[in-house]
């Protein structure tokens, strides 16, 4: 017989008490149930616990032995449950997430302002990368889910629709597009480019318009990120193609034009490892996330 937690407790508190009847109403079962209970545990460890007769109960040698040894598990197994119970309950736990840079800049950091002010045992790891790379990561199981757009059906991702996101031309304040309130994708193609990386969600919803749309362009930059995008912009050397989000990190001197046709709408997703739930903090991080859009 492998010795179980409940005759370890049984031991310690007969040790505790010097006496069986008072530790069986402290345990809250019966004597013969407790006295058992520790003869089964004599019998697995092989040893004598106690020295009975009518009226002491005295620890032998090798009980006082085992005295610390069984505190330190009951010790350590009531801190594994309690961590547990924590975890269960939301209250604690680290989220690994891979997300889009557009999404990282802005809505990611409001979301877990917002998870931590209210659970601050979560930790969340944010990786900031291009499309393909949350997709690498999250079938990798490297994080715990990503903040993008699967674009094509793939069957080891899972995909939950967070926002859809616009995408806009930036232009310069001097810039002929500058004093229209939206313009056609056509208008935007005579301009020289700044496009974001072939790798990138963005690049990709881009070039599939101005196929649709037979459009030739020329690409006078190419960026990872949304904010070298927006300076080279800013600088004169092109019409940027962004996000509307790209807003919030978009320098003075920068203006935000719709593209009105066709609309270029990017659709940002929840992304997961099919046939793998959440944990639980990552579950909140994702309930977090959509409250910071509902706002």
């Amino acid at each position: 017989m492998t010795a179980e937690l409940r005759h370890i407790e049984a031991f310690l508190t007969v040790a505790r008490c010097g006496n069986f009847t008072r530790a069986a109403a402290e345990l809250h079962v019966s004597q013969p149930a407790l006295t058992v209970q520790i003869r089964q545990l004599e019998s697995a460890l092989g040893v004598r616990l106690f020295d009975r007769n009518n009226r002491t109960v005295g620890l032998t040698p090798p009980g006082r032995e085992l005295v610390a040894p069984c505190e330190r598990i009951l010790l350590d197994v009531r801190s594994i449950v309690e961590h547990a119970h924590d975890f269960a309950a939301h209250r604690r736990g680290v989220v690994s997430v891979a997300c889009l840079p557009s999404i990282a800049a802005e809505l990611l950091p409001r979301a877990i302002a917002g998870l931590t002010t209210r659970h601050e045992g979560i930790a969340v790891r944010v990786r900031d990368v291009v499309a393909a790379r949350v997709l690498e990561l999250v079938k990798s199981g490297e994080v715990d889910f990503g903040l993008g757009s699967c674009g094509r059906v793939d069957r080891e991702l899972s995909e939950q629709q967070l926002l859809a996101d616009r995408l806009a031309a930036f232009v310069p304040n001097d810039h002929p597009l500058a004093d229209k309130r939206s313009v056609t994708l056509r208008e935007v193609a005579t301009f020289p480019l700044i496009l974001t990386g072939r790798d990138s969600s963005v690049r990709e919803l881009v070039e599939r318009a101005l196929e649709r749309e037979r459009l030739s362009i020329h690409v006078a930059q190419e960026a990872t990120y949304m904010t070298t995008a927006l300076g080279m912009a800013a600088a004169g050397l092109g019409v940027a193609i962004l996000p509307h989000a790209a807003t919030t990190s978009a320098p003075s001197g920068i203006r935000r034009v719709s593209i009105r046709t066709p609309a270029l709408t990017r659709r940002i997703g929840i992304i997961t490892k099919s046939g793998r739930s959440l944990q639980p903090a990552a579950q909140r991080l994702v309930e977090a996330l959509q409250a910071a859009v509902r706002k």
